[in-house]
């Protein structure tokens, strides 16, 4: 799951108005974009036809046209179309790196004004980096805090934790107090790799290593699973559901319902808790005890990605438009439509500015120093699929964590190889 999981993408297929073939000596664009919200009410059609109507004002001999399509199907569409020789000249999505590796996008520099391209946030510009090459252009982005229900926790007469002892103690007495979820823990198929990924940076691990490939099955990764399945899994502090069997939105729903004391959550779940009227207090993710003191983990952040596709060979004009759309106004008109993050250094500092809620601004701060999926490897669709499918039995009773995390780290060899 992207950034924009905050947005179910649930829709159906939308697509602009307006013939693709163009009239006249228009040059026609098509952009295929996931579709952000759930509904015919929060679809994001409104702002692509408002922002390619400014666009084509500006350039009156250019048309945008942009189909939107629902999160499940985007990635496989698209990638079907790729190999059928029929790239639309864009694309937003969770994945490129599979289309970098076949030579199928314009770098950044083909594209981008040089000030454009240098107002990237770092964290985001290298996730969409290969080769020290920028293909995936970051879009909106989200990052991942420690929620805490401040009313469960008063209750409980218990402060946020900041330790993994801390949260340990925290949840114990949380569930003293009969809260049926102390802690939730989504390892389900639905985001398990971002939970995962989580708890692995708070003990200094993650699923790649800092000069690139995969870190799956190192020491601190499977440090971390035999800690949670000793100490949160097998006490009895995850709630009524296996881990590996509650989804993220599960878990959310629950939280929203006033039955989980803690859990990970990016800024959409924050406001529609507070809609709610559920006081959440978040807090950065707690750290594993035996880290050196004054060691700060980065966060997690997630990022979707903006890609041009060479094949139609409208590089000056898609160059043009992306121009247009990464300006400020744009950029955060969009990002919080759905309460996410804008990619870009200047946008941000406007974002931050404008943030009246102090729960904002505390992501928009996590997000400077977090660190991404390894997206840049080609191999990471389908590594974080089987991820996603498995290392909820790291956690099992029982079970043991290294022997689930080599073989999750034999699949990802394997599919690599394969590229």
């Amino acid at each position: 799951m992207t950034a924009s999981a905050a947005a179910l993408g649930l829709l159906s297929t939308l697509t602009a108005c307006g013939s693709s073939s163009g009239s006249g000596d228009d040059v026609v664009l098509r952009l295929v974009a996931a579709e952000y919200g759930d509904s015919p009410g929060t679809s994001a059609r409104p702002f692509w036809d408002k922002v390619t109507a400014a666009y084509r004002e500006e350039h009156p001999g250019t048309r945008v046209e942009v189909e939107l399509l629902p999160w499940a199907d985007i990635d496989r569409e698209v990638t079907r179309r790729v190999a059928d020789g029929d790239a639309p000249d864009m694309a937003l999505m969770g994945a490129y790196s599979d289309f970098a590796a076949q030579d199928k996008l314009y770098e950044a520099s083909e594209l981008l004004s040089v000030s454009a391209e240098a107002n990237f946030l770092p964290p985001l510009a290298e996730a969409g980096s290969v080769g020290n090459r920028l293909y995936g252009l970051p879009f909106v982005a989200s990052s991942r805090l420690l929620f805490y229900n401040e009313e469960l926790f008063d209750k409980a007469g218990i402060e946020p934790p900041r330790t993994w002892k801390g949260l340990k103690k925290a949840a114990e007495a949380l569930k003293d107090d009969g809260v049926a979820y102390p802690y939730a823990l989504p390892l389900g198929p639905e985001e398990a790799h971002a939970e995962a990924m989580i708890w692995e940076l708070s003990n200094g691990g993650g699923w790649a290593n800092n000069g690139g490939g995969y870190a799956i099955a190192s020491e601190a990764n499977t440090q971390t699973f035999v800690w949670l399945r000793d100490n949160l899994v097998g006490k009895g502090l995850t709630g009524p559901v296996a881990p590996g069997k509650l989804n993220r939105k599960d878990a959310f729903a629950a939280f929203l319902r006033g039955e989980v004391g803690m859990l990970n959550g990016y800024p959409s779940l924050a406001h529609e808790a507070k809609a709610k009227g559920i006081a959440v207090g978040t807090v950065e993710m707690p750290v594993a005890d035996w880290l050196p003191k004054g060691e700060t983990p980065p966060t997690m952040g997630v990022a979707d990605w903006m890609m041009a596709f060479k094949q139609n060979g409208n590089r000056e004009s898609v160059g043009s438009f992306l121009d247009f759309l990464y300006e400020d106004k744009n950029l955060n008109e969009f990002a919080s439509r759905y309460h996410l993050l804008p990619s870009t250094t200047s946008a941000t500092r406007v974002s931050k500015d404008a943030a009246a809620d102090e729960v904002d601004q505390n992501f928009l701060t996590a997000l400077l120093g977090a660190q991404l999926y390894p997206v840049n490897e080609p191999s990471w669709m389908k590594v974080s699929d089987t991820i996603k499918h498995n290392i909820g039995r790291a956690v099992a009773p029982g079970s043991d964590p290294k022997t689930v995390l080599e073989d999750i780290a034999e699949q990802a060899r394997g599919t690599s190889k394969k590229k």
